[in-house]
């Protein structure tokens, strides 16, 4: 006996327009299932004497649809064991059908034949209602499983299986990430049936419309207004092209990967100080201007035909998923020492050989201070560091009566001590990476400090009617105690 389950179309709306191949095979079926009854053509049916079994009581038992259409398929595929099955979706099969993609998968490991029937889909009637052309560019998602991610809101956006309240209001809030709170939308129910109905509304009444069912869509149609589109990533794209077009401006086409290079690093350092100052809106314009030079240099490699951001952010996600085995593959990581540790295997086997030194991978253009902690770290991973911080500590001294050694007045000792200087502070480092702390971070922090207390002195100065030259240190230093006493 062949196995087989044969999935049906409902089609979209009244019995007219079910094909005539499909109406038979439903009324003629044994056995016919149904994934839900509620639909336009099945009380039209039942009075020609339709008989068949719903999962609607299927609904019911779970709170997550995906467990609904599991069981559904198992049922189904259970039955066709041992008898033809007949099951009918609303619909076209091949359309917004959960069930069906499971019996598709799950059919040939069962040894079940999957036949796909007839059933016009709901898209044709709903285009028509709507009175657009999907040439222009649509998507069709699903509202039980909407994320803002996928939403192109330059197309029309048709979102469907909006099946209550609470699918409503997830999609809501979902579209209230991409769109204003007063975009108008379209929730259709029916479409292409008598019971059709179409309202237009604010998207912050979309889960408040009462007539909302498993027959209902939204439809969002296309951005055109320029201050929704800034939140898109192609507009932002788009936009630095045109600025390195032929009509665009003269600076930017000026540019190069060389020139760029100060602004990305003066522009890092004020993420790095909005970080530090704790204000979010600082912060997202600071990376808005990391991300500026990022896409100016992506599209330099672009115009000279070398590379584009795709390639940029292709490198990336791949480098991601490659590097973390223990989210995407099998690996096991508890703690991020384990992470960092496969992180740099996983690196050396990319390279494909050895580095040429130990301290490969510290760029020059780093910031010194960093640097020098930098090299340190990767000295200290083969062993090459003290187990205690006491000789480090003692370096630090011993740095330091060198350095004053050499300050005897004349320009020989200076230079000598110019090289003693460096050598106290790559030590006062070994003693900050043996604490755990960041030197970056920690002069950082002094610097702030000492700007505080700085401009604590400039007011009470200029609150004096004087000038700094009518002040003595002492004076001065008089106000650096009380900044410090107010706790500047």
């Amino acid at each position: 006996m062949v196995k087989k389950i044969e999935i049906v179309g409902l089609g979209a709306g009244d019995l007219e327009q079910l094909p005539v191949g499909v109406y038979k095979k439903l009324l003629k079926a044994p056995q016919l299932f149904l994934r839900t009854k509620e639909h336009p053509v099945i009380p039209e049916l039942e009075k020609e004497g339709l008989s068949y079994t719903s999962f609607d009581s299927v609904y019911e038992k779970y709170d997550q649809f995906e467990a609904v259409y599991e069981e559904i398929a198992k049922t189904l595929l259970k039955l066709a064991q041992t008898e033809a099955v007949i099951y009918a979706v609303p619909g076209h099969p091949l359309v917004a059908e959960q069930t069906v993609q499971l019996l598709l998968e799950y059919g040939p490991k069962e040894d079940v034949e999957i036949i796909i029937g007839g059933g016009q889909s709901f898209l044709d009637a709903l285009f028509a209602s709507l009175k657009i052309d999907p040439v222009e560019g649509f998507q069709l998602l699903d509202g039980t499983a909407l994320t803002a991610s996928q939403l192109q809101i330059d197309q029309h956006i048709i979102i469907s299986q909006v099946y209550d309240q609470f699918v409503a209001s997830n999609v809501k809030l979902t579209l209230m990430e991409k769109l204003p709170d007063n975009y108008q939308v379209y929730i259709v129910t029916a479409a292409g049936s008598k019971q059709e109905h179409i309202e237009k509304l604010p998207l912050y009444e979309l889960d408040r419309n009462v007539s909302i069912n498993n027959l209902t869509s939204v439809y969002v149609p296309p951005v055109t207004e320029e201050e929704i589109l800034l939140k898109n990533f192609s507009k932002l794209r788009a936009i630095i092209a045109e600025l390195r077009g032929p009509n665009g401006c003269p600076w930017d086409k000026e540019q190069t990967h060389e020139s760029l290079k100060k602004y990305l690093i003066e522009e890092t350092y004020e993420v790095i100080d909005a970080i530090d100052s704790e204000d979010i809106d600082h912060l997202i314009e600071e990376l808005g201007d990391v991300l500026l030079q990022v896409l100016l240099h992506a599209q330099i490699g672009e115009d000279e035909g070398y590379f584009s951001i795709d390639d940029v952010i292709e490198g990336v996600s791949a480098k991601m998923i490659r590097r973390h085995p223990h989210v995407f593959g099998n690996v096991i990581a508890v703690n991020s020492e384990e992470v960092l540790q496969n992180w740099q295997e996983i690196k050396k086997q990319e390279k494909g050989k050895a580095p040429s030194t130990i301290l490969e991978g510290v760029a020059k253009s780093v910031p010194n201070l960093l640097r020098a902690y930098e090299l340190q770290r990767l000295a200290a991973k083969v062993g090459f560091d003290w187990q205690e911080i006491t000789p480090a500590l003692a370096k630090v001294k011993e740095e330091l009566d060198e350095f004053t050694a050499e300050l005897d007045g004349t320009a020989e000792g200076f230079e000598r001590a110019k090289k003693e200087f460096g050598d106290l502070l790559f030590a006062f480092v070994n003693v900050a990476r043996f604490l755990k702390i960041h030197p970056e971070e920690a002069l950082y922090e002094t610097n702030e400090k000492f700007t505080r207390r700085f401009q604590y002195i400039e007011e009470n100065v200029k609150a004096s009617g004087r000038s700094f030259e009518d002040y003595t240190l002492d004076e001065l230093d008089q106000y650096w105690d009380e900044a410090k006493r107010n706790g500047l």
